[in-house]
């Protein structure tokens, strides 16, 4: 059973930094590229970091600079730094580990980030 849990989220001030984990279980997680979407009231979700199976990373524009994605292997876990957050950033963030070929895609149940004073 493919499993994804994430932990981490919560109420942070601006300014503010939280650290998001996705633990995997039930595939052979060094093999998947693994991605944090986020999904805010109202809007459709987006792409907000991706770490590729050999490491490469990209970002959204939006969190350029603020937010580093990491992977630990050994673990089977995937984190999301985020730094000198905004209230922009308040959304559900929801863990996300894919394979091309064969295609795989699998979805965590998501964690509630709230920017906020």
């Amino acid at each position: 059973q493919v499993q994804l849990v994430e932990s981490g989220g919560g109420l942070v001030q601006p300014g503010g930094s939280l650290r998001l984990s996705c633990a995997a279980s039930g595939f052979t997680f060094s093999n998947y590229a693994m991605s944090w979407y986020r999904q805010a009231p109202g809007k459709e979700r987006e792409l907000v970091a991706i770490i590729k199976a050999g490491g490469t990373t990209n970002y959204a524009d939006s969190v350029k600079g603020r937010f580093t994605i990491s992977r630990d292997n050994g673990k089977n876990t995937v984190f999301l730094q985020m730094n000198s957050l905004k209230p922009e950033d308040t959304a559900v963030y929801i863990c996300n580990a894919a394979y091309a070929r064969p295609f795989y895609d699998y979805w965590g149940q998501g964690t509630q980030v709230t920017v906020s004073s």
